[in-house]
This record gives C-alpha cells, structure tokens and sequence, in this order.
C-alpha cells in the first residue's frame, strides 16, 4: 500500500513540474521588420514627378538653391552645385524635405526646401561638363533679344558700341544703361546681371555684369564699371566682354 501511494505521489510531481514547463515555454510570435525612422524635421517629398520653372537663383558653397515653381505651387529646392538661370524648366523625382533649415554658408533659415537630386532636362553639373570635355558653351541656353531702345546715358556708350570696338574699351571703365533681362544672384560672391538696350555690334546685344548691387528683371539701370576680355572664370563661366564689379548709379 505504501509503495502504490509512493508511486503515485511521484506521477502526481512529474505531471505538475511537466504543466509549469509548459507555461513557461514563450509563446511563438510573428518577428516584424524594423519600420525605417526618419530623422527629426526631415521627410520624404514622394517618388511623383514634378516639373518646375526656376524663379530665382542663389549658388553657394556646394549647393544651388533655386525658388521654383509648380503650377501655382512656389517653393524653395537644392540641387548639387551647377549652372542654373532663372526661366530654365526641368524636371524632378522624390527629394528629401528639410524644415526650418539653416545654411550656414547663405546664412539663411528655409522655412522648408527640399533637397533634390533626380534632375532630368536640366544643365549638366560643372564636373560633368569636365569630364565630357565638352565645350561648357553649349549648355548655357539661347538668350533672346528683347524689343528695347534705350539711348546712352550722357558719357556713355552703347551696349552695341561697346561689342563692335571691344578692344577699345579693354580694362577701362564705362557707362552703359540698359534694361535688366536676367539675374543670377550669389555665383562666385557677385549678382550676375544681364543687361540690354537694343543695340548690337558683332552680333552680340547682351551684356554680362558683375555687381554687389541688387536690381530685378525688368529694371532699367545704368552701372558703371571695368570692361575686361576674355575672361574663363572655369566652371561653364567664359566670356568674351564682361563688365566687372559694377556700380549702380542713381538716376
């Protein structure tokens, strides 16, 4: 009797310890796959294709910031550093969002912009062109002449005059007035200003300027400054007259 109560005490102690290993085995559970954490105030733009005009330009450092435009949409985006102008139309896919962004270099919060790097239709970066041995000419756009007349200022000269007898005019500083068709602004620390009056000489009618001074497209202005030839400043930015460091003078 008491081998048979023994035996059973010991199947009742086995059978118990066999129930609490059970409940302790951890259950089987479905391993999800860790969800990809974007880092603060950033966001991803999409994968649609958005197509914009280019508004403004400002080069810095190792971006180019352009103020674009979608539709009725503005915004601000930063591409990898190259030749843009204003009135150039390209195409874009994705782009990473960055709010209250600081550019140290531009010293200048963007409330948001979006840093962009699949460009289609646009101009190939300054090391591409390089590489390609390409003559950095070619990708600069046709300019189109505008239907302006506008007379010399007194002392000054025409920008027509001052083409067809370029070598005259070398490393002297002149007066011209004109009306301003593009700017390019903070490329290489100057405004870079394209200036017209109507006139032509040797088939050319557009005159470059490098300024500090700030105008708009559209404005007719008068600057005063160096004339200088022939100068490649590398990077897609050559030129046969160029006037430099220009002064803006009042009217």
């Amino acid at each position: 009797m008491k081998l048979t109560l023994t035996a059973i005490s010991i199947l009742t102690a086995l059978l118990l310890f066999s129930c609490r290993v059970k409940e302790e085995e951890p259950q089987e559970q479905s391993v999800q796959p860790p969800q990809q954490v974007q880092p603060p105030q950033q966001t991803s733009m999409g994968s649609n294709v958005h197509t914009v005009v280019v508004q403004e330009v400002i080069q810095a450092t190792g971006y180019t910031y352009l103020n674009v435009k979608e539709n009725d949409r503005v915004f601000w985006i930063a591409i990898t550093k190259r030749e843009m102008e204003v009135g150039d139309t390209f195409s874009f896919t994705g782009g990473l969002t960055m709010t209250n962004f600081e550019s140290k270099d531009l010293q200048r919060t963007f409330e948001t912009i979006y840093f962009v790097s699949n460009i289609s239709g646009d101009k190939p970066s300054p090391s591409a062109v390089k590489q390609s041995g390409e003559n950095p000419h070619r990708t600069k756009p046709a300019i189109d002449e505008k239907e302006i007349s506008i007379e010399p200022v007194e002392g000054g000269i025409s920008i027509g005059e001052l083409f067809s007898n370029r070598d005259s005019y070398a490393n002297k500083t002149v007066l011209i007035k004109g009306k301003v068709t593009k700017v390019n602004r903070a490329i290489m620390g100057s405004n870079w200003i394209h200036l017209q009056d109507g006139t032509s000489g040797s088939g050319k009618f557009d005159l470059t300027i490098t300024t500090q001074d700030e105008v708009s497209v559209g404005d007719i202005v008068t600057f005063e400054g160096l004339i200088v030839l022939n100068k490649d400043f590398g990077a897609g930015y050559a030129y046969e007259v160029l006037m430099e460091k220009a002064k803006r003078k009042a009217e």
